[in-house]
């Protein structure tokens, strides 16, 4: 009896390991082939292609450009739209206060963090159909392409358009906690003030502090964007790595000479303010040049006053922008060009007082981790790459603050941006979209 017993507790015995055996070669088939179908997951060119000409219809001027700025009628319409659109997916979508529009797709694991995603669908007047469109309606593709293929992240997936990113960069602030109340009473390119506009698009201004997230609330964030720039349409390249966003710093610059007639007094005997202004913007561009690097200063306004022919100008009033990835190098060109600027009102018998306008940002730096998954994405999918600073402000900037961030670039024909002429090919956003896609599955499996 104890004999048959102890055969039947080995026989037991031998059939569990068999079953442990077979269940582990079942999960790693299982796994094997999701890993398998996930590395040849491509998007739908011709989807995507399809889906920004219809957005573009949102705001279509007669001269073939995009009147769609934040809070107009057509940035409603277009809304509705993309809502509608997500909806038809399975993906539910709700407006925050400050009027960013999210769509949300379910992970597996309940209490993962999410992943976001997005950019924006505002436009400057008169502006294209490439800048935050292509983010947007790429980050679409990514929603539908994981639909239709039965694929769930671990991660809940959040696609954030946000609103107003060319007026104010003002729905991406507003979750930074970068906003104040004041911020709610700004004037926009459609006439409304950022108030009148988030209740406008389904946002409540009077809730606006409310949408603030820490790095508690999300896992990490990517912004697909045209580069806006003519760096990868130059070298040929299909992904840009964008290390940073710049920061910028503008100044009020007021020269202060002497008013007087400009028939009667002598050249020697001048205190020209506009000499001088002429000097400085000179200055800017020797000193900004003659440092190493991918800094760069613009003076790009310029007034003189009383502003008669006749008259020797005794004041101008110009301005400074400096932008750099590097705070400290942006405050070190600024002491030259200072110290140039006072030698120059020595010079011409003028003074130079530099006044900060309260329109300044900070550099954002973009993860390390997520710069080299995106780099281990392009060289899997076969893309040329190089890593670059990001000199235009964008929605990724203020993100950076409160999650691990990353943003991927795509060529812009020629460099064209906030212009109806502004391009980029099917192609090169189907690489880009490709790049996103494969960045968040990426960040499905990593751990921050």
């Amino acid at each position: 009896g104890f004999h048959y017993i102890g055969f039947l507790y080995f026989k037991m015995k031998i059939t569990q390991l068999k079953k442990t055996f077979y269940r582990s070669i079942l999960f790693f088939l299982i796994f094997f082939n999701t890993a398998h179908s996930q590395k040849n997951l491509r998007v739908n060119k011709v989807r995507l292609d399809n889906n920004l000409k219809k957005l573009s219809t949102f705001g279509m001027n007669e001269k073939g450009g995009n009147d769609r700025v934040a809070f107009s009628d057509f940035d409603i319409q277009a809304r509705e739209y993309i809502s509608s659109y997500l909806n038809n997916l399975g993906v539910s979508t709700y407006t925050d206060a400050a009027g960013n529009l999210i769509a949300k797709r379910m992970g597996k694991k309940k209490k993962a963090k999410p992943i976001a995603f997005g950019s924006h669908i505002d436009a400057v007047p008169n502006g294209g159909h490439y800048d935050g469109d292509v983010g947007v309606i790429g980050g679409i593709e990514v929603l539908e392409t994981l639909v239709e293929n039965n694929i769930i992240t671990n991660h809940p997936l959040e696609l954030i358009i946000f609103s107003n990113e060319e007026g104010a960069i003002f729905g991406s602030r507003a979750i930074a906690g970068k906003i104040d109340q004041a911020t709610l009473d700004v004037k926009t390119a459609s006439g409304y003030t950022n108030g009148e506009g988030v209740r406008r698009i389904g946002g409540d201004p009077d809730k606006i502090l409310q949408v603030k997230r820490t790095s508690d609330d999300l896992h990490a964030f990517l912004e697909l964007h045209i580069e806006q720039g003519n760096i990868l349409n130059k070298k040929g390249l299909d992904i840009g790595i964008v290390e940073g966003i710049v920061g910028l710093k503008w100044w009020d610059v007021e020269i202060t000479g002497f008013t007087n007639h400009a028939g009667t007094t002598p050249m020697n005997d001048r205190k020209d303010a506009m000499i001088a202004a002429s000097k400085f913007v000179l200055a800017v561009n020797e000193i900004v040049t003659s440092i190493e690097g991918a800094q760069v200063g613009t003076v790009g306004r310029i007034k003189a006053f009383p502003g008669a022919p006749n008259v020797i100008p005794g004041k101008v009033i110009t301005s400074l922008e400096l932008r750099d990835l590097d705070g400290g190098k942006i405050k070190r060109i600024f002491e030259q060009i200072e110290e140039r600027a006072h030698q120059i009102g020595v010079d011409t018998k003028t003074k130079f007082n530099f006044t900060p306008i309260d329109a300044t940002a900070e550099p954002a730096l973009t993860d390390i981790r997520i710069q080299k998954l995106i780099e281990e994405n392009a060289k899997k999918l076969g893309y040329s790459f190089m890593t670059m600073p990001s000199g235009a402000g964008h929605d990724a900037q203020d993100m950076a603050v409160i999650t691990p961030t990353g943003m991927i670039f795509i060529p812009s024909i020629d460099g064209i941006s906030h212009s109806p002429e502004e391009f980029s090919s099917p192609e090169a956003i189907e690489k880009g979209v490709n790049i996103l896609l494969h960045s968040i599955l990426g960040l499905d499996r990593t751990k921050f």
